[in-house]
Formats: structure tokens, sequence, C-alpha cells
């Protein structure tokens, strides 16, 4: 079984076929799905997406291109949301600074404050870096000193610093379909450095679909490829690979019941 740690099943992109989008995940071996949350104020959209499919659960947060909009959430709030049973991290949050969508500062305080919903929860913070490494790095060093807390650099393409500082304080690294991309040889070479226990897949659908859907809109079916891909990269066999990520999964994400999404 694969799993999906991270899509955006809320999108409009997947609107007029999410039962057809689901579905095909099942048929490719992709048993469980995270769709994560971008805004706490859509929050009640994600959450009926995840209470109406079995094997979909969400997180809560507010991305950093968002963080501008909402800067009024708490971390109680964040605390409060992901009591649900099916809520099972918290954010995504970070710092983008490629797009700057949202002042930098707000970014920072709104990650900080995603922070102290990840250790207060336990629950993995799902972590949005671009063009951030540096800064990304020393509030994850600041922050683990006040209290450890776990989470994942997602979608990962920064650089080998950024992933080995992730990992040094307790974190995994995420690989999305950028691994895929011929052009990705730095990125093939950070995944072979990362060890094999915080090793993660996902889509970030609906973008970064994998070579042979490049350019196409993507979906939690594609995974398959992005974990094929690892597994060439990092010498195992897919089902190894298959085991292995999930295994990962479900260490991280712990509130996800042990035998979910094994019915596919």
């Amino acid at each position: 079984m694969l799993v999906d740690s991270h899509c955006h099943l809320d999108f409009p992109d997947f609107a007029d076929e999410r039962d057809a989008v689901i579905a095909r995940a099942g048929e490719a071996g992709v048993g469980l799905m995270v769709t994560i949350s971008t805004r706490v104020r859509r929050f009640p959209d994600i959450l009926a997406i995840a209470e109406a499919y079995e094997n979909v659960f969400c997180t809560v947060g507010t991305h950093p291109h968002n963080a501008g909009e909402e800067t009024d959430v708490t971390a109680q709030e964040l605390i409060r949301l992901a009591g649900h049973p099916k809520v099972v991290g918290i954010g995504e949050a970070g710092l983008d600074y490629h797009y700057d969508k949202a002042p930098r500062d707000l970014q920072a305080s709104g990650f900080r404050t995603h922070i102290a919903a990840a250790r207060e929860t336990r629950l993995p913070l799902v972590i949005h870096a671009r063009n951030a490494d540096a800064d990304i790095a020393a509030i994850l060093e600041e922050e683990t000193g006040k209290g450890a807390f776990p989470f994942i650099l997602h979608c990962f393409s920064s650089g080998p610093e950024l992933a080995r500082k992730g990992v040094e304080l307790g974190g995994y690294v995420s690989f999305s379909g950028i691994l895929t991309f011929k052009k990705s040889d730095e990125l093939r070479e950070i995944a072979r450095q990362v060890p094999r226990d915080r090793l993660l897949v996902e889509t970030d659908a609906p973008y970064l679909a994998p070579v042979p859907h490049r350019g196409r809109r993507n979906e939690p079916s594609f995974v398959a490829h992005t974990a094929a891909v690892l597994a060439e990269t990092i010498g195992l066999g897919a089902e190894e690979t298959a085991e292995l990520t999930t295994a990962n999964f479900l260490r991280v994400f712990d509130k996800v019941p042990p035998k979910a999404g094994q019915g596919i």
C-alpha cells in the first residue's frame, strides 16, 4: 500500500470528479490520503471531505501565502479544531520567499503559532518551505529548543543543509513529483542522503504531476510514479519502498488508525 501524504482534494480542480479521483487512487494502490488545509476559515470544507471518505484524513492550518489573511488564528483554535478524529496534522504552514504573497513577519509569526499547536497536540506540522532555507532552519532549531514537536518538510525542493537540519531535529522529508523531473539530480542525491526511516512521498495534487504526467493536473494515484523513482534512487524495490514510506507515514501521523486504508 502507498500513501499520498499531502494533497488538496478541496481545490476546485477536483470538484467535479472527486469520487473518481479517490477511486483511481485505490486502483493504483494508494490506500490513504491526507488532504491539507491552506486556510483555517475554510476548514469545514476540508473536514467534510475527510468525513466523506474512510481513507481520507486532513490537517488544519494556514498556508504562508494566506498568513496575512488569517492573523487572528491562534494556537488554541488550531488545537481545538485538531481534536476531531479525522484531523491528523497541523498546517501547512511555513515560509515562502519565492512568491512572498504575505509579509515575511506575518509568515514567521503564523509559522510559530502552528509550531505551538503541533507541540501541544503532538500532531505533525506540515511545513511549506520555499527559498527560505536559512530562516526555516533557524526557526526550527529555536523552537525545538523550547520543546520538540513532530514535523514534515513537505514537497522538498530545498538544499541539502535544510534536509540535514530537519532530520537532525527529528523531522521527516517528503518528496513530490519534482523528484521525477529530468533536471532533479541534486534532489535525488538529497533523497539518497535522507535516512530511510524519514522518507515520505506525496503528490501536492493538483500541482507538480510526476513524469510521465508532467504538465497535467496531478492527482493522488500519481504518487505511485514518485514512489517508483524514489525506489530506484535509494536502491530498493517498489514493494519495499511502498512498505517503507507507509510505515514512516503511520509513525509520524500516528493518529491515523494503523489498519486504515488496508481494505483497498
